[in-house]
């Protein structure tokens, strides 16, 4: 991006800001709160939390990494595949991520959260908390980030005056931090029964999502090799989120319930407010919506057998 393009966003964020106070502050709450999570972590990490758990966290990343890029390589021999197909694995994805959010974030963060106060409803109120940070943070993110969805045009502040490239990037930049800061998280505490259900869900959620990046790429006439190393390399913002996630999340004993919390908020809001509006906009709901709930009942019952 050039510095004009940087001036130009940012003169247009200010001015949006100013004319939007409730949308600045969903992403000036979430933000600050993120930043006093991360800082109060890395303290506890340096007075001896265990490397162990970014090992994980960092070993999921680059799964999901491994995944986008597994996902890209039809784009190699392939052009375009079948719309309906398409939508149908990305509603396949979007189920799999809301039984995780579900099961394996909502769920043990209020049961940590209830362990840790010895109430209940303590429990429900910090991953409340969580879920609220995590879905205010992605709308505001969504509101002030320029970038372009498949099929519905240019978004967020500054849209205009940004290529289309740029634009992509920062689409898939929406997509896969968060869902890297899900997969830290849930290994921040070394819970395999946490951590493998949610970086699974993810992993098979990013298949299709490097699919799309690299036939979307392709559509536009470039080359099949340029297309499937620029989708891969997309991939590579899972394990820089899944390294936030897991120091978010690895400080104070009250961090881990809000930091499950934080992360099936955001991962609900990317499925609810980008994937699913995805597969229903070419008039495939009902096989989108077959393979949202089986998606669901697979990841349900892989997170019971995995728990």
């Amino acid at each position: 991006m050039t510095v004009a393009g940087v001036k130009i966003w940012l003169k247009s964020a200010w001015r949006h800001g100013l004319a939007h106070p409730i949308s600045a502050l969903s992403l000036i709450i979430p933000l600050f709160a993120t930043i006093g999570l991360l800082v109060q972590s890395a303290i506890s990490i340096s007075f001896g939390h265990p490397i162990e758990t970014i090992k994980l966290a960092l070993a999921a990343g680059f799964g999901g990494f491994l995944a986008t890029t597994i996902g890209a390589i039809p784009a190699l021999f392939l052009k375009g595949v079948p719309q309906k197909i398409e939508d149908t694995m990305l509603g396949f994805a979007a189920g799999m991520m809301l039984a995780a959010s579900a099961f394996s974030l909502i769920i043990p963060g209020i049961e940590v959260g209830q362990a840790m106060t010895g109430a209940r409803s303590t429990g429900v109120g910090l991953v409340a908390c969580g879920l609220i940070l995590g879905s205010f943070l992605m709308l505001g993110l969504e509101q002030f980030t320029p970038h372009e969805h498949q099929h519905a045009g240019g978004f967020g502040v500054g849209v205009k005056g940004l290529r289309r490239t740029w634009l992509f990037v920062f689409a898939i930049a929406l997509h896969n931090l968060p869902e890297g800061m899900a997969m830290g998280v849930s290994f921040s505490r070394a819970d395999w029964s946490v951590g493998l259900p949610i970086s699974t869900a993810i992993a098979i959620q990013d298949i299709p999502e490097g699919l799309a990046v690299a036939l979307t790429m392709r559509a536009s006439n470039v080359r099949p090799l340029v297309a499937f190393f620029v989708a891969s390399l997309t991939g590579l913002l899972e394990p820089l989120g899944a390294l936030v996630g897991a120091t978010l999340a690895s400080g104070t004993q009250f961090a881990y319930p809000v930091g499950l919390g934080f992360a099936a908020g955001a991962m609900i809001f990317v499925v609810s407010h980008e994937v699913i509006p995805e597969t229903h906009r070419n008039g495939h709901q009902t096989p989108s919506t077959m393979g949202l709930m089986l998606g669901f009942l697979i990841m349900m019952i892989l997170d019971t057998a995995m728990g």
